[in-house]
């Protein structure tokens, strides 16, 4: 049942959902598309089915995202645990609301294209991951290689929604500045640059180790004076003392401290954020804070930031990355073998480019 998405059928469309039930990073690399989205449908109700983080995300981007519904889990999505009789409410819900269109961002659609089905809408649109299967309105092949802001872009582009860049944003309240400048109040506003570190990630495998962070951010302090402050979540706080306790310098911990949108004014506020590759790099990117991301497992040809002018990626290849392990099976070669050098090098570059001024 292909349909041409033209400016008639998209004005037809009153109720849309996108269901997209990951992760902040994940989030942030769909908003693009949700941008695409909401140029292409400007009339219609958009509502983003995702876990429950997200929703005071949606009344963050109220420009493209009118309503949020929490994702209970469906079989054979790993991300909530399944549970029959919740998610067999959701979807009588969701089918008696009555989508126009259900969009599904959820990966390659081997099974997220089925839920996607399962919402009831009237036109159902998304990746599929070998065969296209019969109803679905307008569909793609998954592509297994390129950008994650351009493969979300690509099911913008299906529908025929305008080109609208691929840039990341992320709106900050009055209430994120309060609390950024709050937190980094105790640095001393002449002494730059303001550095962060960002030691943390919900895997495992993706975190390089805390004295390699230690030993990067001591340098950063004796090779620049730069002020270091070391971000983190509060499941994060433990290696992000880690850090700070490897460290001859004193450095200001704000792990466990912030909210999101703190967070993302505090990184805002910096002159450079050194993360591993997890959600907070892509803030970095989001609010143009120069950035440098390490990566270990993951693909940086996915998940590294589209300008590499403003953003560095540090990796030392090995034959076993990129990879999916949560916990690396192995000697965690992919990071153990990155040397401090290789990040210190790539902040060099940073400043010389001009992109940041320090002290010295």
């Amino acid at each position: 049942m292909s349909v041409t998405f033209d400016e008639a059928t998209r004005q037809g469309v009153r109720r849309l959902a996108i269901v997209r039930a990951l992760h902040l990073g994940d989030f942030l690399l769909a908003v693009p598309a949700l941008r695409s989205i909401r140029a292409g449908f400007p009339n219609a109700e958009i509502t983003y089915i995702g876990l429950p983080w997200a929703e005071p995300f949606v009344r963050r981007y109220h420009r493209y995202l009118d309503r949020f519904v929490e994702f209970p889990g469906y079989p054979g999505i790993d991300e909530v645990e399944y549970d029959p009789a919740l998610t067999k409410e959701f979807l009588e819900r969701q089918r008696a609301y009555g989508y126009d269109l259900a969009i599904q961002m959820h990966g390659s659609g081997t099974t997220s294209l089925a839920l996607a089905f399962d919402l009831g809408a009237r036109l159902t649109a998304g990746y599929y991951p070998v065969t296209e299967p019969a109803g679905l309105a307008a569909g793609a092949r998954y592509p297994d290689e390129g950008p994650e802001v351009l493969r979300n872009l690509g099911l913008a582009w299906l529908l025929g929604c305008p080109a609208t860049g691929a840039a990341l944003e992320f709106p900050i309240t009055g209430e994120d500045l309060r609390d950024a400048r709050r937190l980094l109040h105790p640095l001393d506003a002449e002494r730059r640059p303001w550095i962060g570190i960002h030691p943390g990630s919900r895997s495992p495998a993706r975190r390089w180790p805390a004295e390699s962070f230690a030993a990067v951010a001591d340098e950063f302090a004796r090779r620049y004076g730069a002020a270091i402050v070391i971000t983190g979540s509060r499941d994060e706080a433990e290696v992000a003392h880690q850090v700070a306790c490897r460290m001859d310098t004193r450095a200001l911990v704000l792990a466990g401290e912030t909210s999101i949108g703190g967070l993302a004014a505090v990184i805002g506020r910096l002159d450079l954020f050194v993360s591993n590759d997890t959600g907070p790099a892509h803030l970095a990117e989001a609010v143009d804070t120069p950035s440098i991301t390490i990566f270990g497992p993951a693909d940086p040809d996915r998940w590294a930031p589209l300008d590499t002018t403003r953003h560095a990626v540090v990796r030392r290849p090995v034959k076993c990355s990129p990879c999916g392990h949560w916990v690396c099976p192995i000697d965690h070669r992919c990071l153990r073998r990155l040397e401090p050098d290789l990040v210190l090098a790539a902040a060099d570059d940073l400043l010389r480019a001009g992109v940041f001024v320090c002290s010295t």
